[in-house]
């Protein structure tokens, strides 16, 4: 058997299971070829673009960063403005609360003083009436009594001393009565 193999190896049949140099220098040939140009141009171009993809990721998370710093930035100052704001409001309105109680209190004095100012003049007129009514009463009731008087006596008391004098008299009297009726 071993004269057959050799045989079949002298007679010019190749053997399907060992590759033919000249295929396999040609294979390699190109393969070298293939990898100088992968390695001089295809891999450097790779690279650069992963460089600039990397570089831009980079950039974008720098920006992203900076953007969330200065958003919260902007979130700090509008809370500190609102809070500012909301204690400018809160001291406003007690400005109008305390200046809304002075008016209220300077209307209420004014509105006391007023009240008392008019009851003051009430009572004045009212005495000034009284004392009018008084006068007017006693020159009325002085009259009748003189007339009366006249009337009972039989002659007539025009002279006015002492018509004055009847007239004090019978005052006098009917205040005592009434002074005496009100004990």
């Amino acid at each position: 058997m071993n004269q057959v193999i050799i045989s079949a190896a002298t007679a010019g049949e190749t053997n399907p299971l060992v590759p033919n140099v000249w295929e396999m220098g040609v294979v390699l040939a190109g393969f070298a070829v293939l990898m100088f140009i992968v390695v001089k141009f295809v891999v450097p171009m790779f690279e650069k673009t992963f460089a600039e993809r990397a570089e831009a990721i980079e950039g974008g998370i720098a920006k992203a960063e900076k953007a969330q710093a200065e958003a919260s930035a902007a979130l700090e100052e509008y809370k500190q403005q609102l809070t500012d704001a909301r204690a400018e409001a809160n001291r406003i309105r007690e400005e109008a609360r305390a200046e809304g109680a002075q008016i209220l209190a300077d209307l209420k004095e004014k509105a006391a003083a007023e009240s008392a100012r008019i009851t003051a003049q009430a009572h004045v007129q009212i005495e000034s009436e009284r004392q009018a009514a008084v006068v007017s009463l006693r020159s009325e009731v002085g009259t009748l009594a003189t007339t009366l008087a006249g009337r009972i006596v039989g002659e007539a008391l025009n002279d006015d001393e002492r018509s004055a004098r009847v007239v004090d008299r019978f005052l006098a009297d009917l205040e005592n009565q009434n002074a005496g009726a009100a004990k």
